[in-house]
């Protein structure tokens, strides 16, 4: 490992405490119970627990909360619904009318949905600590929020169409409707501010709790305050807009900005200042070393916080052992994710080889452990020392086979809800030149799940990428078929590597439509030979026509076929599993796919790749 553990040897611990002190951490991490008082969680335990809830809300993936937000916003009608029938049955009693308002938020918060304004503490309190960046935080709200909004206006359409309401019921909801449209743009506002203020508040409290009928008293009692003390929730007021709307006796434009958003900006203003920044600066500066594995040296740059994954991470792993490398120099440095270190070496064995040409050079393997999505169990407090072990453990037989090819070896580990993308985020912090990584069924991209789409990912790699489909490592001899372009180059480099440091024979072929383009193509093949500095290779050939066809010929005699990417997108193709080159599946040898780093729009449109 790059991370020395310069600790002295634990002593050894009485059985009693360690069972003690593993019941009183939750599966997150998070303490179960209060350090000084057991049935009281001290400011910075609460924090502590928000943070765990906060890993999983903000590493969610957009279908999860969407579908989240959804159903609270479905449940928000009930909401809507007992407020207006007990407004109807009770002649509008101010306290009658209101006992079964807070059931849908009961739904909601108890349920574990996601609502856009319960939604704003955990979130925040991530991004404020710099885990999280600001466009994953607002990632988040928009995803939350439209879903809270869906779920809300196929509520209003059932009520306003499905015969729920009686006629008496749904008098009583227009006119609550109305009252709330008719309020002053600022008096919205200062009201949906207030009510903000009670759901964040409401949320800080819930995670100070122990069971689950303190949580029901607190939830009841706070939700019950909002139509007691005339204030307004957001998602309530877009049901009841839509409700307006439906009924033909309001507009859609006009209900959003005269009523919809000021409620809308108050909660969240209220949620975010009033409650989440006066928490988070009540809490000591001990809380972020139990926030992420590592502490501070964990964060986000500033950049990375505002702009996210647009110039780097959007988000920091659980987990994470590798340390940010120095500019590279003349130093290159080669990055070997892998997700089983056990059936994987042939990789670091390739690496090692490449690296070999380079005066100095460092090759990295990285054990990427894909965290599950929900829930996070085992992956916090003492767990994470436990899951660094096992990892050293997995990746010590690697040191060895590094060890024989005479180049400096480093390991780390990352445990992350989205590994493919940590692979980006790792070649960045590293400086890696080249990632060498797997092609099998266990791949790493399986799981694949990125804050940023596959293709915005990907348009612009990083580094040099070379993906090994492994049969077994035999580089003897090397088939290398070229059309010419910069991913070509690149296998070119790889092959004349692999000839100056392990003695492989190169072969190398060309494909052309027909016997009257033979000769063009062998000058074409001599003329690019000489430019990539392998003029003794073997040349061949092939007048066919059928690319795939003469490259498996030509396989027959070789060890390892190296071949340059010449569709777009190789890895966003590579992930969705729509790659379809029947060469590398019908050949018996290992093949090694080349992409080049960059790949930008002027490649693209000028053809070159």
């Amino acid at each position: 490992m790059d991370i020395p553990d310069d600790r002295p040897p634990e002593p050894d611990r009485d059985p009693e405490e360690s069972v003690r002190e593993a019941v009183e951490r939750s599966r997150s991490g998070a303490p179960a119970v209060g350090r000084v008082v057991r049935d009281r969680f001290s400011t910075d335990e609460v924090f502590q627990r928000i943070i765990a809830a906060a890993d999983e809300e903000i590493t969610s993936g957009s279908r999860e909360l969407f579908f989240s937000g959804l159903a609270a916003g479905f449940a928000i009608t009930i909401t809507f619904l007992l407020y207006a029938s007990l407004t109807a049955s009770t002649g509008g009693d101010t306290v009658l009318s209101v006992m079964l308002y807070p059931l849908g938020f009961i739904y909601i918060i108890i349920g574990g949905y996601q609502l856009y304004t319960e939604n704003t503490l955990p979130p925040v309190a991530l991004t404020l600590e710099r885990l999280a960046s600001i466009p994953a935080l607002l990632r988040n709200w928009i995803v939350v929020l439209t879903g809270n909004f869906a779920g809300g206006a196929l509520g209003a359409i059932a009520l306003v169409f499905g015969g729920v309401l009686s006629p008496e019921a749904a008098t009583a909801a227009t006119a609550l409707a109305e009252k709330g449209v008719a309020t002053a743009w600022w008096s919205l506002f200062s009201k949906a501010a207030f009510a903000g203020l009670i759901v964040a508040g409401v949320v800080w409290v819930e995670y100070a709790a122990r069971d689950t009928v303190s949580r029901l008293v607190v939830i009841y009692l706070a939700f019950l305050s909002i139509p007691l003390g005339g204030l307004y929730h957001s998602v309530v007021s877009f049901t009841e807009m839509v409700y307006l709307v439906l009924l033909g006796e309001l507009g859609v434009l006009t209900g959003m900005i005269e009523f919809v958003l000021p409620v809308l900006l108050g909660n969240t203003v209220g949620g975010v200042v009033l409650v989440t920044l006066v928490n988070y600066f009540q809490t000591t500066e001990t809380r972020l070393e139990s926030a992420r594995f590592e502490g501070a040296t964990r964060q986000l740059s500033i950049r990375e916080w505002l702009f996210g994954g647009f110039v780097g991470r959007s988000y920091v792993p659980l987990i994470d052992t590798a340390e940010q490398a120095a500019e590279n120099g003349d130093h290159h440095r080669i990055i070997v994710p892998i997700a089983n270190p056990r059936t994987e070496t042939h990789l670091v064995e390739l690496a090692c080889m490449l690296a070999r040409d380079h005066e100095t050079a460092t090759v990295h393997a990285v054990h990427v452990v894909q965290k599950p999505d929900r829930p996070a169990r085992g992956y916090g407090g003492s767990n994470r020392r436990r899951i660094i072990d096992e990892s050293e453990n997995l990746l010590e037989p690697l040191q060895g086979t590094a060890a024989s090819y005479d180049v400096r070896f480093e390991t780390s580990t990352v445990v992350s809800h989205r590994s493919f993308e940590e692979i980006f985020d790792i070649v960045r912090r590293k400086n890696a030149d080249t990632v060498v990584m797997g092609w099998s069924d266990d791949r790493l991209w399986t799981a694949a799940r990125s804050d940023r789409s596959l293709n915005d990912l990907t348009r612009r790699l990083p580094s040099d990428f070379l993906i090994l489909k492994d049969r077994g490592l035999d580089v003897s001899t090397v088939l290398l078929p070229t059309d010419g372009g910069p991913n070509c180059e690149l296998s070119a480099s790889v092959a004349r590597t692999l000839q100056d440091v392990s003695g492989a024979s190169v072969e190398l072929l060309h494909v052309v439509d027909g016997p009257e383009e033979r000769e063009a193509g062998e000058a074409f093949l001599a003329d690019w030979a000489v430019e990539q500095d392998m003029a003794e290779a073997t040349m061949t050939v092939d007048d066919s026509g059928d690319v795939e066809t003469a490259i498996e010929n030509a396989a027959e005699d070789a060890s390892l076929v190296i071949m340059g990417a010449t569709e777009r997108g190789l890895l966003s193709r590579l992930v969705a599993d729509s790659l379809h080159m029947d060469v590398v599946d019908d050949v018996d040898v290992s093949v090694l796919l080349t992409e080049r780093k960059g790949g930008g729009i002027a490649e693209r449109v000028l053809g070159r790749r």
